[in-house]
């Protein structure tokens, strides 16, 4: 029960859910012992977690209690930030943002929120006050999931899923891209089951990690080798009879995507994707004996060609019939926010692109970016180029961050806001990995001074003389605005969302069901042109892949990244360097790293873990170009090419 209490003489069991960046937004049962929470442990009740939560979060009392963990607002002066009073830190904001404001206009003015809580009250409260600033500049695309989620916007008109226990219909689960073990954890239970009763599990990646273990067969292509290892399943299967025999009826484009792939031979797109005709044989195969489901992980989606190889997937889904039918989907996000009410707002004064967002701060005139506000994120680290994201915050006049510890953004700030934890809010929650909502409820009062960012952000509105009626009130208040319309007219009200989780009514069982899309015509869109080619780079041969892992998800974790950052390797890179130190360099950096080997890994890529500090030297985006995907205005995250040498000097 999200917010029940359960006391006994010792203890006291309180129920909430995580907000973090995640697709799972579990359900958490806290121990608490006068004040303190000494436990944390997974909701048997909530149909997704069943009882137990992943590394990050089971061991985030580490976070919470940690003794460098922000409560008192940090003011810059003399270079230097030091503690003020709540008070002083906001006159400080406010009179700044007053001259701002009548000196250039609200486009002077950067607001950037990003996904570290995935609140619809922390979210709406920060859109909404800056709307009623200005509108100011804000950021466009989506550093994480831009170019997956254009390509299925493109496709089906819609980007969203079957609920996740329609996997148990299918009969094979292609796994291209995913590593569940780390991305998605709360999805294996319900993979075991389908495995249990008969479902076959591919696994397509070209990093070897422990999802491995759950696949009855891995292929592993080379890095940006998915969109020709697509055409090469799509050449079996127009070959084999694996396309639908009434595709035409619900494919737009069926002869030209026929055309795309008859292009090139299919040797030539085998060579391509470094996979053999057996291997995707074994793919095409598991298509054309649906129902088959294709979930799709968000790695590839974060290359150059990250919209065409989501488009590629679409269509292998679409042309066997693996679309619309229970079991069979082509799944990359759940849509978290259907039937949530937001705020009116009007259209932003500026939008600049956030894997672009330094370059973009420094470029930007007529007004320039003075001032910048970062809700919920931690830019420095987590978008491309850190080194001049960084400079680009530091040449600003006022930067303000709201967050909980003092992160890369947080050293490039003039005011830091020290806010709450996941443990000490209320705030409505979906998912975007399945359709559950909920609500979180503290189980702790957050430290004396730390204020959620809504309190932040009503108290800044009324030293600028802002109105904004739609904060006001308990936080519950305005978790029920968000809900009033198509949800509550579906019958889902706040008192049900204490009382447990609630499978979204708006939220179809069966995506696109009877393969009826939601494209102007009701057909699915084919995918008809080619990427270009990645060009060769023979003086970096590994391909930069920064990586989640069980420790660390982007910035958020239990137990921060070592510095120097590991990389991980085949032995053949680097033969006498195990354990070493090395340079691993690229066109924009270098940082200094000590190598691991792994020979189960492909001999041209370097894998980083994600989430390292810049100022400890261990942020991979130290390495990476800010460049944009071809879809979306994501990010190229993966589309760096480095070299590794021995560290000399």
């Amino acid at each position: 029960m999200a917010g029940g209490i359960e006391t006994t003489r010792t203890k006291t069991l309180k129920k909430t859910l995580c907000n973090r960046d995640c697709p799972d937004s579990c359900g958490i049962v806290a121990e608490v012992e006068e004040g303190r929470v000494v436990s944390l442990r997974g909701d048997r009740e909530h149909p997704v977690t069943q009882g137990f939560l992943c590394y990050r979060t089971s061991h985030f009392l580490r976070r919470q209690y940690d003794a460098r963990r922000l409560t008192r607002p940090l003011l810059r002066r003399g270079g230097q930030l030091v503690e003020v009073s709540f008070g002083e830190a906001l006159d400080h904001v406010a009179r700044s943002l007053r001259r701002i404001l009548d000196e250039d206009g609200p486009a002077a003015i950067l607001h950037y929120r990003s996904g570290g809580t995935l609140g619809h009250v922390t979210a709406e409260a920060s859109e909404l006050f800056f709307d009623r600033l200005g509108p100011v500049t804000v950021k466009r695309g989506d550093i994480c999931s831009g170019a997956g989620e254009a390509a299925q916007l493109l496709d089906f008109g819609d980007c969203d899923s079957s609920r996740v226990e329609d996997l148990l219909a299918a009969r094979h689960i292609l796994l291209w891209g995913k590593n569940v073990f780390t991305s998605s954890p709360h999805l294996l239970p319900l993979l075991k089951r389908a495995a249990a009763q008969g479902t076959k599990i591919l696994l397509v990646d070209p990093v070897h990690h422990a999802t491995t273990r759950l696949a009855d067969r891995f292929v592993q292509p080379r890095p940006a080798g998915d969109f020709a290892l697509a055409m090469a399943v799509a050449s079996l299967l127009f070959a084999r009879g694996g396309v639908h025999p009434q595709a035409a009826d619900w494919c737009d484009g069926l002869d030209d995507f026929q055309r795309l792939v008859e292009m090139r031979s299919r040797r030539d797109w085998l060579a391509d994707a470094d996979v053999s005709e057996e291997e995707a044989l074994a793919l095409a195969d598991a298509l054309a004996d649906g129902p088959t489901t294709i979930l799709v992980g968000w790695g590839m989606a974060r290359r150059l060609a990250g919209g065409h190889i989501v488009r590629a997937l679409d269509a292998l889904g679409a042309i066997t019939g693996n679309v619309g039918i229970p079991g069979g989907q082509v799944s990359y996000y759940f849509a978290r926010r259907r039937g949530v009410r937001p705020f009116e707002r009007r259209p932003p004064a500026r939008t600049i692109p956030e894997p672009l967002l330094g370059p973009a701060i420094l470029d930007a005139a007529d007004p320039p970016i003075r001032a910048v506000w970062v809700t919920a994120g931690n830019p420095v680290a987590m978008l491309p180029d850190s080194a001049t994201t960084r400079h680009a915050l530091e040449s600003r006049e006022l930067v303000v961050v709201v967050d909980d510890w003092r992160s890369d953004t947080a050293d490039a700030a003039d005011v830091v806001f020290p806010t709450t934890t996941l443990l000490e809010d209320h705030d409505l929650l979906g998912a975007y990995g399945h359709h559950y909502l909920g609500v979180a409820r503290p189980v702790v009062e957050p430290p004396e001074g730390v204020k959620s960012d809504r309190a932040i952000f009503l108290a800044l509105g009324e030293a600028l003389g802002l109105a904004l009626p739609e904060l006001e009130g308990e936080a519950r208040d305005v978790e029920a605005r968000l809900l009033a319309g198509p949800l509550a007219e579906a019958g889902v009200e706040l008192a049900d969302l204490e009382r447990g989780v609630v499978q979204n009514p708006l939220a179809p069982p069966v995506i696109f069901e009877g393969r009826r899309f939601c494209t102007p015509n009701g057909r699915a869109q084919l995918v008809t042109t080619a990427p270009p080619a990645a060009p060769p780079d023979p003086d970096r041969p590994l391909w930069l892949m920064s990586l989640s892992t069980p420790d660390s998800q982007s910035s958020q974790w239990a137990k921060a990244p070592p510095s120097p950052a590991t990389v991980t390797v085949h032995p053949d890179v680097a033969p006498d360097l195990d354990g070493e130190l090395a340079c691993l360099s690229s066109v924009l950096g270098q940082l200094t790293v000590r190598v691991r080997h792994d020979p189960k890994q492909r001999r041209d890529v370097a894998l980083v873990p994600k989430g390292g500090h810049l100022r400890d030297g261990a942020a991979a985006n130290a390495l990476t170009r800010a460049r944009l995907t071809d879809l979306g205005e994501g990010g190229a995250l993966y589309d760096e090419r480095v070299r590794l040498d021995p560290l000399t000097g």
